[in-house]
């Protein structure tokens, strides 16, 4: 696994650990997931985010 940059949402510090070393909470990846042209799902996902 690469060492990638890892945030609490709870307390919103920044890590390269799997738990926050300031609330002991589980840390995210912040990364957007990567874009691909030929995502076949994209309007879907679109449709889905802005429904009414």
């Amino acid at each position: 696994m690469k060492n990638l940059l890892r945030k609490c949402p709870k307390c919103q510090e920044y890590s390269l650990k799997e738990k926050c070393l300031e609330c002991d909470e589980k840390t995210i990846t912040p990364h957007p997931p990567k874009f691909s042209p030929d995502d076949k799902y994209s309007r879907l996902r679109i449709k889905d985010r802005y429904k009414e």
